[in-house]
Parts: structure tokens; sequence; C-alpha cells
């Protein structure tokens, strides 16, 4: 696209925007079990009038927009409270569960500078189920992340092993509630004690599970402790665009006190320029997520909450019994909440995957490692609720379908993608494989089952090279 040389009308540049949208999955229409949490008509409403309200009013510097100031702090005490924070505890609001993650990351980090100096290498812990975040904030940040197993059937972190993976170079200790791949709590309690035993930062990834396990609790469920109330914990992340149901683009980190916060913020007046004072990543901020966030939390209020919660853990309750009963399928570990994932012995799952497209779902794959199947992760949400039998029939009669077709021959892959890295160019060699399972270019593959059996089967690091080079080739 070039700038047009006169503007565009509003109606041809709306026309244009509604056409881009064609290939994108029906989200509104309850068929895509992952990434957006739709909380339905009136409270959508609400939010985009509220984060339309704000738009252009700017976070940076709350001398000129106190108002968002108000919107920030009151957000993030709502927060802190509804996961048991006392009010020592401090929170801010991010773009996301990645930044709010990178911050607790870089906190740990430059805390550990004062207060560790002798430490040079520092590393973090974290379980195998942990999110790719921490990885990333890692690799950004100059960090070792060192990765500890799971238990294969539960899913979670002993934490026995996480003690054992600490070294003198350790600086923060990470778990989940729930891990997003099977929606499985990690121990909590037990490794907030690991923590304060080696006076270690603990932070626990509450993206997914802050809001929802919160009322959980409260409805009467048995939720393990996961959130302030456990000694040793020192930090949350916890998304109010997941199962918040605020708009895309807020998440609240937050510390138990302001003497571990304080390492969060960054200043510079070492320049001509303004001073600049960020206690977050971004610099401009957008007032919309945050009027978005406090929005909807003062429309839907507690009630509003639990009974969406309510309905959606009816809709995963009987989606994980419909699931456990489709022979041949089998759901991985106990689920903690509205989110897991189901695998299967007697077919190919990715298949599955790509026949649920094709009848307008979208279910999302999850590669196999040493310990975990591959298997495909459902999200339950509102806005996916109401359509628990519907996808329950489909998968019924999908599974039929991949029982029916030739299977994947996986054994070959694999002996396709040994050869691929034992020649002299093994990124060329695989990136020829990849084209001919339908990966290359900068066009979107329409059928994943081929692609994803050929990514699974190539070791890690190479994976994520030819990853990166294949967005490296989609984008602009």
């Amino acid at each position: 696209m070039n700038i047009p040389q006169q503007g565009l009308s509003k109606e041809e540049i709306l026309s244009a925007l509604r056409s881009f949208k064609t290939r994108d999955m029906d989200w509104k229409g309850g068929r895509v079990w992952g990434y957006t949490y739709n909380p339905g008509a009136e409270s959508a409403e609400v939010t985009g009038e509220a984060y339309m309200a704000y738009l252009t009013e700017n976070g940076l510097d709350p001398t000129v927009f106190p108002s968002l100031l108000k919107l920030e702090t009151d957000v993030a005490r709502a927060v802190i409270a509804l996961l048991r924070g006392d009010a020592s505890a401090v929170g801010h609001l991010t773009s996301g569960g990645t930044e709010s993650i990178m911050l607790a990351v870089k906190t740990a980090r430059d805390m550990a500078r004062v207060t560790k100096a002798h430490i040079t290498a520092p590393e973090i812990v974290l379980p195998k189920t942990a999110h790719a975040a921490f990885h990333k904030a890692a690799h950004y940040l100059c960090l070792k992340p060192v990765i500890v197993e799971i238990d294969p059937a539960t899913f979670k972190v002993r934490a026995e092993d996480m003690e054992r993976a600490i070294t003198e170079n350790t600086i923060l200790l990470v778990a989940s509630a729930p891990n997003y791949s099977q929606g499985v709590v990690d121990p909590i309690a037990e490794i907030g004690a690991v923590a304060q035993k080696h006076d270690l930062l603990f932070h626990v990834d509450a993206c997914v599970g802050g809001v929802h396990l919160s009322f959980m609790r409260k409805l009467g469920h048995a939720v393990p402790d996961f959130d302030f109330t456990v000694p040793g914990v020192t930090s949350i992340s916890c998304d109010l665009h997941k199962y918040g149901y605020a708009a895309k683009g807020c998440s609240v980190i937050m510390y138990r006190n302001k003497d571990i916060r304080r390492f969060q913020i960054f200043a510079c007046s070492d320049t001509t320029g303004y001073t600049l004072i960020n206690p977050t990543l971004l610099s401009s901020k957008s007032g919309g997520p945050m009027a978005g966030a406090w929005a909807i939390l003062n429309f839907l209020g507690e009630e509003g909450y639990m009974q969406i919660v309510n309905e959606v853990q009816d809709a995963a309750k009987k989606l994980i019994e419909g699931v456990n009963a489709i022979p041949g399928l089998r759901v991985l570990g106990d689920p903690a909440m509205c989110m897991f994932s189901f695998a299967s012995e007697s077919i190919n799952v990715y298949q599955l995957a790509d026949e649920m497209a094709k009848r307008g779902w979208y279910i999302q794959a999850q590669f196999a490692t040493p310990l975990t199947p591959r298997n495909i992760h459902i999200s339950v949400t509102r806005g996916t609720s109401r359509n628990a039998e519907a996808l329950l029939a489909d998968l019924r009669e999908c599974v039929e379908t991949v029982r029916s077709i030739p299977p994947i021959d996986s054994g070959n892959i694999r002996t396709l993608v040994n050869a691929a890295l034992q020649s002299p160019d093994p990124l060329a060699a695989f990136g020829q494989l990849a084209a001919s399972a339908g990966l290359a270019g900068s066009e979107l593959p329409s059928e994943m089952a081929l692609i994803n059996e050929v990514l699974e089967a190539l070791p890690d690091e190479v994976c994520n090279m030819f990853l990166v080079n294949f967005f490296n080739e989609l984008y602009a």
C-alpha cells in the first residue's frame, strides 16, 4: 500500500477494513476457542465506549492527565484486593501479560544487582509449562532460564525439583496459576516456602487465571491458594483482557510492597529533552485500555463476574466430560478451571484440528515434548460457552472423519527431517521440506497438520530459527 494522493472517504475506509476481515475466524459467533474473550454484546458496548472516550489521552505524564492516574490506581487496587493483597501491595497496568512478565523479571534482575551484587550470571528457575514470555524476558534481559521438568501425570512442577534447580546464581522462581497448556495450578504454597527458605523472589503467573480462579473461590469451588495469601509470593501478573473480559491491551503487574516495585520504575534526566519517568515499559500509553478495564469491572461487578464464571465452568465441565466420552480422546491432567487440553493415541490430533477448521472451528494444536503428548488446547470463555454441545457434536464427527482418511506418516516425516538436519545447510534443507508441507513465502497456509508434524520433529532451536525466518518473510 502507498499513502493515497487524496484521502478516502469514511465509508471507503470502513468498507476496506471490513473486507480485510473476510478470512478471519468467527470469534463473535463463539467458534474460536482461544485468543479472544467475548464478554457479550452489552458489556462489549460499555467497554468500547469507555475505551474510545480515552483513546487519545496519554498515560506518559500523570500531571497532564490525572484522570489516567485515577483509572490505573483504581483498577490496580481492585485487582490487588481480588488477589487478597494487603494495603502494602502495589501494582500497575500494562499492555498485556508479556509486558507484566517482562517487568517482573526485570525487577528481579535489577533488585539482584543491588541486593546480591556478587551474582554476575543471573538465572531464573521456571517449569517447562511456564509461558514463553519468561523465555522472551530472559532473552531480552540477558538472563539464563533454568527449565524444570514437570510431573507427566499431573502436568505440575514439583516443588522439590524447583529447589534442586536453585544455584548461587538464582534470582527468581516462577510458577503458574494455572499453566496455559493444561490448565493446572502449580503447587504455589510449596514453592513459596522454597522461595522463603532461599531468600528468593517468587513470581506467580496468574495472567489467565487470576480473575477467574478468584471468583471460583468466592463461589465455593476448591481453589488452591495462589495469590498474596501465600507466604513467599512477591509478585503476580493478571491479565484483565483475558478472563477479566476487558478490551485488549490491559494486564496488571503486582508486587507485595513498594520496596520491590521501585526496581521496576525507570527514570532518565540525562538528555536535553523532558525528564522521562516510566513505571512500566511503555512511554506513550493510551488511556483506552485503562478506561475499558475500569468500565468492565464496574459494569459487571462481583455478581456479574460470578454469573459468568458459573456459566463458563458449567460449559467446561460438559466439554471435559464430553471429550473423555469420545472413544480415543482423553483430557490431560485435572484442569483447575475452564482451560484444558486433550490427546489421542488412536488418531492424529493435528488432522483433527484441520477437520474442525473446515467446519469453522478454531482449536489450538500444541506440540509434543518428551513428557507430554501432542494435544489440542481449549479455552472456554463466556463467548464460546453457549457452543459447548455444538463443538462436541462436530468433534465426534470429525474424529470419525480422521479415522477414515489416510494418516500422516510421522515416522517418514522424522526421517526426512533428520536427513535435512544432516545436510550441509540444514536450515535451507528444512526450508525446502517445510515448503513442500505448505509453509513458505508470504502466504498463510490453509491446513496445518503436515506443517505441525514437520515442526514438531525439529529440535527446538532449529524450529525457532525457521519460524523467525518464515515470519521475517511473512511481514513487510
